[in-house]
């Protein structure tokens, strides 16, 4: 499916936009705690996609999607904190937040179809 590979690149970027960003906060402001926290959630987005390709039928690919959403949701919180915290100025915040929420709402929107396609079998 075509946005699947566009939610997959999505992921991706985001995971690298998030690999940076909290490498450049463990150097510059030595905070570690919240920065693993988001490194798993933020690049586990991606990865659960991408296993999804490669689903056991429609309930694991459900379900890896699932995973994917959750962890998406889990790093708008790690972000959040950060911003509140003032890890990462509000700038920044909106951007990478903002990205989250466009992969968070494909994830629905993937999911929710493959339901609605799958009712009744």
């Amino acid at each position: 499916m075509m946005s699947e590979s566009i939610m997959l690149d999505k992921a991706k970027d985001f995971a690298v936009e998030i690999i940076n960003m909290c490498k450049n906060i463990k150097e510059t402001k030595r905070e570690s705690v919240l920065t693993n926290q988001l490194m798993r959630s933020g690049t586990s987005v991606g990865a659960n996609i991408h296993e999804s390709k490669y689903a056991h039928g429609t309930k694991d690919f459900i379900s890896k999607m699932q995973i994917a959403l959750k962890e998406c949701y889990e790093s708008e919180y790690w972000l959040e904190l950060l911003n509140r915290t003032g890890y990462i100025g509000e700038e920044q915040y909106k951007v990478v937040a903002n990205n989250c929420g466009q992969i968070r709402r494909m994830l629905i929107s993937s999911i929710n179809t493959v339901k609605d396609n799958t009712k009744g079998e």
